[in-house]
């Protein structure tokens, strides 16, 4: 058993990441706090790829002679544009955040829906 989860441990903490993540994106009234969130989401979607796409014994796919078992690139290429994309996602909510911060002076979700915030005079 104890082999078995150390075989399997980039899965185990994937779900970690991903219970995390999702607890703190779903919980937490702190729109912060909800993009951390979602980026400890992201990562936990990241590390499964990643580790579902490990080869026992694999290479670098460059053909050369009396090569063996070779690693697929793609999931690896999507993990990329993955990675860009969630680093675009982040800038855009996180500048969304502060431009709420700067109309309503609360960044709580809960402040916000029950309209608790004021809206601050632009000068």
């Amino acid at each position: 058993m104890t082999a078995l989860l150390a075989s399997r441990a980039a899965f185990l903490v994937a779900v970690v990441l991903l219970g995390l993540g999702l607890f703190v994106l779903i919980d937490d009234p702190n729109l912060l706090k909800k993009i951390l969130g979602l980026n400890v989401f992201q990562t936990g979607i990241f590390l499964v790829y990643v580790a579902a796409a490990v080869r026992a014994g694999g290479r670098s796919p460059l053909v050369v002679e009396g090569g063996g078992p070779y690693v697929n690139p793609l999931p690896h290429v999507l993990i990329l544009t993955a990675i860009v994309v969630g680093v675009s996602v982040t800038a855009l909510a996180a500048a969304l955040v502060a431009r709420i911060h700067a109309e309503r002076a609360t960044v709580r979700a809960d402040e916000l829906r029950d309209g608790a915030g004021e809206v601050r005079d632009r000068e």
